[in-house]
């Protein structure tokens, strides 16, 4: 008896077959996940609004810098400098309102204070 699967070719064949399906699964399943995210409707407010980073700082200085630091450069939480360079937008917003990473609190500031903050993020 002749086992196909235990020849070379087909081995090889098998193998490429399965890292082209894997290739092909992980950009549509990252697409996914933004999409699920963009749908979000208090995060597409959000990314629709103009934010204010002088607003954004004083929003900070109010809620995260007691943390943070007054220059954002990291106490008890970590440095946001050039966070926005490591986060994405939808990141970042999740961060801020999930409360998912102790003890950071669960802060659900209005959707224009959000983009406000976001915007003095930027800056950072």
């Amino acid at each position: 008896m002749d086992n196909q699967i235990t020849k070379p070719e087909i081995l090889i064949q098998r193998i490429a077959l399965l890292a082209l399906a894997i290739l092909l699964v992980i950009p549509l399943g990252i697409f996914g996940v933004q999409m699920v995210q963009a749908s979000d409707p208090y995060v597409k407010t959000v990314l629709s609004l103009t934010g204010n980073p002088e607003q954004g700082n004083a929003i900070f200085q109010i809620n995260c810098a007691g943390c943070h630091g007054w220059q954002a450069d990291g106490r008890v939480g970590p440095s946001l400098q050039a966070v926005s360079k490591r986060k994405s937008r939808y990141k970042l917003i999740h961060q801020v309102i999930s409360g998912e990473t102790p003890p950071m609190p669960k802060f659900q500031p209005s959707t224009q204070e959000m983009a406000d903050l976001l915007s003095f993020l930027e800056t950072l």
